[in-house]
Order: C-alpha cells, then sequence, then structure tokens
C-alpha cells in the first residue's frame, strides 16, 4: 500500500532496511536548501532527467518538468523497484490505485522495469507538494506529474529502491 505525506511522517512510517536508510538520507539532503543534491536538481533544465547512483542498486531520477492535464497521465506500475517520489519545489496530483483493478497495456519489464496500463477513472488523487513524498510500492498502480490546475513547474526525484533489498 502506498504511503504519503510530509518528508518526516514517511521516513517514519517506512519499514527500516539499509537500501530505504540509503534513498531517505539522500531525499533528506535533497530537501535541505543550498545542498549539493538541491542545487542539482535546481539545475536540471526543463525535460531532462538525470541518473544519480546512490549505491546498493539504488538510484535517483532527478527531474525537472512541466506537470500535464491529467487526460496526458498514464497509468503505470513497477515490480523490481519502489519508487519513492519526491516533490522538491513545485506541486503535482498523482493517481494511486491497485494494479489488480487495472488492465495491461504495455509491458516493458524486461528492459525498463515499466508496465503501463489502459486507461481507468477509478483510484484516488493525491496532492503532493514541496517536501512531500510518496511511495509506491509494486501493486501501487500510480499515475505521476499531473497538473493541478493549470500545468506547473516541478522539480523532483524519484529514488528507485530495489524490491529485493527491502525483504528480510
Amino acid at each position: 500500500m502506498a504511503l504519503f505525506g510530509t518528508f518526516a511522517t514517511v521516513r517514519a512510517q517506512l519499514a527500516p532496511s539499509p537500501a530505504f536508510t540509503l534513498a531517505l538520507d539522500y531525499v533528506a539532503r535533497c530537501l535541505q536548501p543550498g545542498s549539493p543534491e538541491a542545487s542539482r536538481i535546481a539545475a536540471v533544465p526543463v525535460g531532462d532527467t538525470v541518473r544519480i547512483e546512490l549505491g546498493a542498486g539504488v538510484f535517483a531520477l532527478e527531474q525537472t518538468y512541466l506537470s500535464k492535464p491529467a487526460c496526458e497521465g498514464r497509468w503505470e506500475a513497477h515490480e523490481r523497484y519502489i519508487d519513492v517520489q519526491v516533490v522538491v519545489s513545485g506541486r503535482e496530483l498523482m493517481g494511486v490505485i491497485d494494479t489488480s483493478r487495472l488492465v495491461l497495456a504495455e509491458d516493458l519489464r524486461e528492459a525498463r522495469d515499466l508496465l503501463f496500463f489502459c486507461g481507468h477513472e477509478g483510484g484516488s488523487t493525491l496532492r503532493i507538494g514541496s517536501g512531500e513524498v510518496a511511495v509506491f510500492f509494486p501493486a501501487d498502480g500510480h499515475k505521476p506529474s499531473l497538473a493541478d490546475g493549470e500545468p506547473a513547474l516541478v522539480r523532483k526525484t524519484v529514488v528507485k529502491v530495489p524490491v529485493a533489498s527491502t525483504v528480510g
């Protein structure tokens, strides 16, 4: 089940593991104004994504984009990685739904650990602002990067945590 809220709340609720510790320590630095991580994210050009290796199979995708209308969003999920999505600045909407309620449209598991699903009007909508976090597990279909009103600039990092590193 997805977790979402302030960074402090999500950090307190996530099950401890070395991989999550690595990911969340990085997130803390991203949310600290003036840190090298926050400065690097602030410099990512609109439309670009930069991959940052954090170690132990954990990596981050630092991105800057304009949020998009809901009709342009796609439901997605991942099997090998847990997404820790962090809005560093800006605001977006994210849909969330259990993947059992979705119909598979495109299977990119082998190449990109990515499943796309057919459109679906159900689910819940999260409003995620600066400093807030959403964690999506393999059962969580999610539709990120959606505009909350008019499209707006969002600076974000998505930390990919291997599922295998979080189970005992």
